[in-house]
Formats: structure tokens, sequence, C-alpha cells
């Protein structure tokens, strides 16, 4: 009779020097993990309170805002290399809840933790210096050959419509569609954990690959993260207390993978009411000061959807 256990995963985002960062377990001879542990009816109250309770022991980090993503549950995804044919029969089905949380912090002394960039995972995801030369060059032909070995004409089809919306393939990039990007990169063999889930020798990879299914699990918390900008408040859990509005609209830059357009930027967050100045300037080592602002949480309590548009791009 299988077994349920219930696991906790965490990607615990910061934002450091322009870039977004994850917070992962990386050990010799292992692939990058995100925090994860289990979770103990007895000893913990509730979901999230035992997710705090050992990141906090496992990374000496205290978690500030975080919410729940999704519950993994998909046969085979902690079963070793091989899939399930080397699964015993006993073996433990786990059921992983996800949890994006967003901390301010990027010093720690925890052993075997730090801090590793997002784009190092996903690194078609970042369009700030315009489209990766990786899309053109190894992910269409690769997606288009895909196409071309269906099975079947509706089956080709469906895939073309895949890549289209995917990968801006004739389209807009949406910059929201980070995990159905990874899903099909995973289904076409173009990233390391389908080889190693499948049992076969590595043919292409992608991106660098996390343990089990960390990696898609990391995909859903940036594509949450993207679309909440917009609706929610959320970067300011990510600055200073104080910070210019060059530093806050290059953070909201480095999450969305996207340049915007400074004028419209300034317009935008000054007519949603997000920030106020704090009438002091920064001291910047080169440059002239800039004036310092601060996040207004009255916003939370005048507007049910204080977030930042991102179509006013450069």
């Amino acid at each position: 009779m299988t077994k349920i256990a219930i696991g906790l995963s965490a990607a615990i985002v910061s934002v450091e020097r322009e870039e977004p960062s994850v917070l992962v377990v990386a050990r010799r001879d292992e692939a990058d993990a995100l925090p994860f542990g289990p979770f103990d009816p007895l000893l913990h109250r509730t979901l999230e309170s035992g997710l705090r309770e050992w990141v906090g022991e496992q990374t000496h980090f205290e978690l500030g805002y975080t919410e729940q993503l999704y519950t993994f549950g998909d046969k085979g995804r902690h079963t070793p290399a091989g899939g399930e044919k080397k699964a015993a029969k006993d073996a433990v089905r786990v059921v992983s809840v996800g949890y994006l949380a967003l901390t301010r912090q990027t010093q720690g002394d925890a052993p075997d933790s730090e801090w590793r960039g997002w784009y190092h995972y996903f690194p078609w995801e970042d369009w700030r210096d315009g489209k990766p030369a990786m899309i053109e060059s190894a992910i269409l032909p690769s997606l288009r050959k895909f196409v071309k070995e269906a099975s079947s004409a509706q089956t080709a089809e469906t895939r073309r419509e895949r890549v289209k919306l995917c990968f801006g393939d004739g389209l807009p990039w949406d910059e929201e569609k980070v995990l159905e990007r990874y899903e099909l990169l995973y289904e076409a063999g173009l990233v390391e954990e389908y080889y190693r889930d499948s049992g076969l020798a590595v043919k292409e990879s992608l991106g660098t690959a996390m343990l089990y299914d960390h990696r898609r699990i990391l995909a859903t918390a940036i594509a949450r993260l993207r679309g909440k900008l917009k609706y929610r408040p959320v970067v300011f859990e990510l600055m200073a207390p104080s910070f210019t509005l060059l530093e806050l609209q290059r953070t909201v830059e480095a999450l969305a993978g996207l340049r915007l357009h400074k004028q419209n930027f300034r317009r935008l967050v000054s007519e949603q009411g997000l920030v106020e100045g704090t009438g002091k300037f920064s001291s910047p080592a080169r440059g002239r000061p800039a004036e310092l602002f601060r996040f207004r949480r009255e916003v939370l309590r005048e507007r049910p959807a204080p977030g930042l548009r991102l179509g006013a791009r450069r």
C-alpha cells in the first residue's frame, strides 16, 4: 500500500544589484534544490507554521511575506533516476505544497545554502537586454523539430500552437507564461530533468537543472510573482524602507525580465499613489542625488488592486 507524505517547498526570493535570486540548498554532487522539508501534523499547527519553522532551522532566515503557490503531487516526482520502474512497491508518495516567500535579506550563515540568480535556471526568461539569443539559435529550431516529429496532424497543430503562445513565435512575449514554457521544453526533451526522470542519457540541457521537480516549482513561483506585480504591491516587500524611483523601477524590471519606459513608469507610480517622498535624498558615489521615497501602506485600504501595470515598456 502506497503511503502519502506531505512535504513543504519554499521558493524564497530576493533582489540584489538588480538580479532576482532564489535561496537554494547547494550540495556537492547534487542538483540545486529549493529548501524543503516534511510537514508533521503532530508538531505543526498549520502548513505555513511548519514551513516557517524548518526554513528557519535550515536556512537561518525568518520568512516575511509568504503565500501558498500550488500542490505538486505528480506520481514519481521524488522517484530516483529511472522513473517509476525503479520505485519500490512500498515507496512513499510525496505530495508537496509549494510556497512563495519574499525577503530583503541576502546574507546568512546557513550551511549548504546560497543565493542563485533565477535566470541561472531560466536564461530564456530575461529580456532586459532584448530577446535572448538562445531562443532563435537553440530553442525555436528544437521546438520546430518537436512539432514535425508529432505522431499525428492534430498533435502537431497542438504543439505548434503551444510554441507560438509560449515563445512568441509570431506573437508578443508574455512574461507570465514561465511554467508553460518550462513544461513545453520538458516535453520536448530540452531540459535535463526530462532525461533524468526517464532514466535516459542527457542529450539537451537548457538552463541549470534542479533536484526532483524543484525547477517546476520555481517556475510556478516566478509566474505567480510576475502576475501579482500588476495588481498587488508585493514588490515593496523586496525594497528597503526608503528607495529611489530608479531603484524601484530596476527591481520591477528584474522580476519581470523586461525594460520599462522611465517616464511612463514614474507617471504610473504617481497616479497609483503607491509611494510618497521622504524629504531626503540619496548620496551616490557618482551622479546626482535622487529623492528617496517610501511605500504608502494606506494604499492597501484605498483600492482593491493597487499594482503596477507593465505595459509601458521601453
